[in-house]
This record gives structure tokens, sequence and C-alpha cells, in this order.
């Protein structure tokens, strides 16, 4: 099977169910960011192979598909994706990340000031991956229903992701074996 299925040539893209949509959608923009970010997670981790923020970073991007799964679904879809077999985003998700932020908290990790990303490879990626999040948590709000101002568990997520990956990059950056990252 051939990647090129020209299916998008007229300016439309598939979401889940066999639903079709145009490529301007802000569904897709909300996909596109989430992707975009997966990729800039991967570039972070390439440079911090045998870390344990690797790892995480690992566990991220698994949740990141997940969540694109959820962000190709129509709303009169919902009911049909929760009870199928594709991983959801789900409140452990979130608390995950919470641990690990407490974790880098409980460390001690001390800044002062703005940070000024480019100190090291691996810390110029995650801030790059951080900015790339928050635009990814922007066009995700920007799908909610105007009828209701409730946060949805992938507005968290992104939301407490961008925070982990401001203080991963600061702990890059502070870690003895920074030098080794540069």
């Amino acid at each position: 099977m051939s990647i090129t299925t020209r299916t998008g040539d007229n300016g439309e893209t598939g979401l889940l169910f066999s639903r079709r949509t145009s490529k301007g959608d802000p569904r897709i923009a909300a996909c596109g960011d989430v992707d975009e970010l997966n990729a800039a997670i991967g570039l972070a981790r390439a440079n911090l192979q045998g870390t344990k923020e690797n790892s995480r970073l690992e566990t991220i991007q698994k949740s990141l598909i997940s969540l694109m799964g959820e962000l190709a679904t129509l709303p009169e879809d919902s009911e049909h994706y929760a009870t199928s077999k594709f991983d959801k985003l789900t409140k452990d998700d979130t608390l995950q990340l919470d641990s690990w932020i407490a974790e880098h908290e409980a460390n001690g990790l001390a800044f002062k000031g703005w940070a000024l990303p480019g100190s090291t490879v691996a810390s110029a990626n995650l801030d790059m991956a951080r900015t790339i999040c928050r635009r990814a948590e922007r066009s995700t709000v920007a799908l909610r229903s105007p009828e209701t101002n409730e946060s949805s568990q992938a507005v968290v997520y992104l939301n407490r992701l961008s925070d982990l990956l401001w203080l991963m990059a600061r702990s890059v950056e502070q870690s003895p074996d920074s030098s080794q990252l540069a």
C-alpha cells in the first residue's frame, strides 16, 4: 500500500470513523500542532539518550498519539470513540505529569528570572517542544464548545505538559552532566 492515497488532493483529509473535513478545519490544525509537538519531543529525546528524561518523553509521545485520536474525532462520534479500542488520554496520564513535576520541584530546581533557551542542545529542544505545546494547547482550547467553558482532559494535559517541559529544560541545563548534552 502506498503512502500516497491522493484523497487529500482536493484539500480534504480524513478523520476517525471515515469522516472527511477540510485541511483548513481548526480540528486538523490542532491535530497538526500535537503531531508537531510529538516530533519536537522526539528531537529532544534524541539528544537525551540514556537518561531518565528520554524514557519519560517516550511515555509522553505515546500519550500524544492517544490525544491525536481524540482530536481527530468529531463531537458527534465521541460516543463511538469512547467505546472504541483506541487508546485514550486519561486523568492518570495527567497525574503522571504532575508526579514528574513534583519530583523536579522537590529536587530543588533553582532558577531566577527568565529562561534563555540555548544553554545546551537538549534544553533548547525541550524549550522548542514547550512552545509548540503551548500552541497545541491554544488550538485545542479553540475546539471547545462555546456553550461549556469546562476544561477537557486534553487541555489540562497539554497545560501540565508545557510546565513539565520547562522544568525538564531547566533541569538539563543545571545537570552536572549538561556539558555532555551541549
